[in-house]
């Protein structure tokens, strides 16, 4: 059976809320369109954010109402507040997903606030994205959806009268000023007795206190600090609190083109972000949260260094197979609609130095000591010692076939480079100190040589290529070059002029089809520009840097979350949403940019 049409259209319509294992996105029509249960990786529930109604989805708004009037997170909270406008009066719509302590819970509150308002529930549970039918029943006041392994009871408090309607359970009920009816949705495994209750109301007091303690640890107290700690309760959020791993996102398949086919699988955790997050969670005060997504890591990676993948589960599962779900037509009609990523059997050489540099910042910042830690790394640096020479897909996962890029390349060098320096300072560490040199500076001659082009005074995206990319922005900031070299800023000018849109930064040359061997094009890519951002301040152009972080502030939706990518000519967010990156990238900037001035 077909649903009706989509009625949020962009992907700035929706906010997020979670529990740290898994996280559900409510749009600004008072649904919530996706959740997957019981962690960011399980299949969803509520699977409307890449189809329709008919794929599960849970609304709760006056009757007849199409949009909110406003919304907002309570201050350094996840908890999100919805306010309603009727010609009868005004609700609040509060929703939460509170810590669990056995089984996740969706709580959602309506609160009288003017007037006398009917309000509607609509509840259609769809598990396995939005394909399986629940058989819902009765029992003991709960009405219960149970379809193979998946089971979830709904209740309210006080209990409100409801119905099935076209496969779906609806309760409609009318509030007044101060009134409230709280509802709960609690998921468990079928063949699990049902999990003790929450309170709603105990678990929303409890739910602000615990975020906003959490947040208040936060040392920066400069400029933009709203959005700097909007991030990292962000960040937080998109943690699985039982590993400490972090995924890229809650999502899969919102797209990098309207319409388009680059739609990915990101609710998985890239080894790629891992010192940028230890860099802004560490700096931001949050060294617990460091320890964790640090332990994660060591633990992602052991094994054969040759085994090293990209990206793991969120338990630092390796195997994460990609198929396509055509029962999904797609946010905006984007197909096809994946589910696992192929990207983690690419060979991206890149890794292995966020990896290495991951563990000296570790072990710079103070982080506790783990067991064979440094033998861990001997082993990575003795793989690329040969393994380097060897083209790859590169940080961009591209699929049109292995190069020689300019960005792996420099991370290789950055590998060799903090081993050398870590026998430079502890030396006790036993490692191959002259060999590790040499290697460094035999990479470093080597991408001076082929990955620099002098006639146009810039690095290049590979060996022999005139295409561009802006992972090269963080050639100063690795300390592969020094900011003031004549090659990083002639770099940083050639990217601004050939790969900027409006000011903002793409990742790579706009005939995206010969670079990745896809068709179609994408958005500016929001932690390039941060990146962009970072190196002009490097080099000396602080008002400049400073100018993009203030535009790249505007491009956060109305409760302060960024996508990964953003088109300029259409003025809407793009790819999967909100994105680790894009917000690891602000945490960042802003620190790199008002460090001085909101240092706490």
């Amino acid at each position: 059976m077909a649903g009706n049409p989509h009625p949020v259209h962009r992907i700035e319509d929706y906010a997020l809320i979670g529990d740290e294992q898994t996280a559900a996105l409510v749009g600004a029509d008072g649904s919530v369109d996706w959740l997957c249960l019981p962690r960011f990786d399980s299949a969803a529930c509520f699977a409307r954010l890449l189809g329709d109604e008919s794929n599960g989805h849970w609304r709760i708004a006056p009757a007849g109402a199409d949009r909110c009037a406003r919304r907002s997170y309570r201050e350094d909270t996840l908890v999100l507040d919805t306010e309603w406008e009727t010609p009868e009066g005004a609700v609040l719509v509060t929703d939460l997903m509170p810590q669990r302590h056995r089984a996740p819970d969706l709580v959602r509150i309506v609160q009288g606030v003017r007037g006398e308002v009917t309000v509607r529930s609509t509840l259609r549970l769809r598990f396995d994205y939005g394909s399986v039918v629940p058989w819902v029943r009765r029992a003991d006041g709960h009405r219960v959806a149970v379809a193979g392994p998946d089971s979830a009871w709904l209740r309210s408090v006080p209990d409100v009268d409801t119905w099935g309607e076209d496969r779906s359970t609806v309760s409609e009920f009318t509030v007044r000023e101060g009134e409230r009816v709280a509802f709960v949705l609690t998921w468990h495994p079928s063949h699990e007795p049902r999990p003790p209750l929450v309170d709603p109301y105990s678990s929303l007091r409890h739910s602000v206190k615990d975020w906003r303690a959490w947040a208040a640890q936060c040392r920066y107290d400069g400029p933009h600090r709203d959005a700097v700690v909007r991030s990292l309760i962000t960040l937080k959020a998109l943690t699985y609190r039982p590993t400490g791993g972090i995924v890229a996102a809650p999502t899969t398949s919102l797209p990098e083109e309207p319409g388009g086919v680059r739609n990915w699988d990101y609710r998985f955790c890239w080894l790629r972000d891992s010192t940028l997050t230890l860099k802004a969670l560490l700096a931001a005060g949050y060294q617990e949260e460091a320890e964790a997504w640090r332990n994660w890591l060591l633990r992602a990676v052991a094994g054969d260094p040759a085994d090293l993948q990209i990206m793991y589960g969120l338990a630092g599962e390796r195997r994460l197979p990609e198929f396509e779900l055509p029962w999904l037509p797609g946010f905006g009609g984007a197909t096809p609609v994946r589910v696992g990523n192929d990207a983690v059997n690419q060979l991206q050489l890149d890794v292995y130095g966020e990896v290495v540099d991951s563990l000296a910042l570790a072990r710079r910042s103070g982080l506790s000591a783990q067991p064979d830690v440094w033998a861990m790394q001997t082993v990575l640096l003795k793989f690329l010692r040969t393994a380097w020479r060897q083209p790859d897909e590169g940080l961009w996962e591209v699929r049109s076939g292995r190069r020689h890029f300019v960005h792996s390349k420099v991370m290789v060098w950055v590998a060799a480079d903090r081993a050398v320096r870590a026998l430079e300072e502890f030396p006790d560490l036993e490692g191959d100190l002259d060999g590790w040199r040499e290697l460094r500076d035999e990479v470093h001659r080597e991408v001076c040589e082929k990955g620099y082009d002098p006639a146009r005074n810039t690095f290049t995206q590979s060996y022999g290529s005139r295409e561009l990319d802006a992972a090269l922005l963080l050639i100063p900031r690795v300390g592969f070059l020094p900011p003031d070299d004549p090659r990083v800023l002639g770099t940083i000018d050639a990217v601004r002029a050939e790969l900027g849109q409006d000011g903002f930064v793409r990742r790579y040359t706009p005939d995206a089809t010969a670079v990745d061997g896809l068709p179609g094009g994408e958005g500016t890519f929001l932690v390039c520009s941060f990146w962009l951002a970072d190196a002009l301040h490097m080099t000396g152009r602080t008002k400049e840097a400073r100018a993009l972080f203030e535009r790249l502030m505007g491009l956060a939706n109305d409760v302060g979350l960024l996508a990964e990518e953003y088109d300029p000519v259409g003025g809407r967010l793009l790819g999967n949403f909100p994105q680790a990156f894009s917000h690891i990238g602000l945490v960042n900037t802003a620190l790199a940019l008002f460090g001085d001035e909101g240092a706490g």
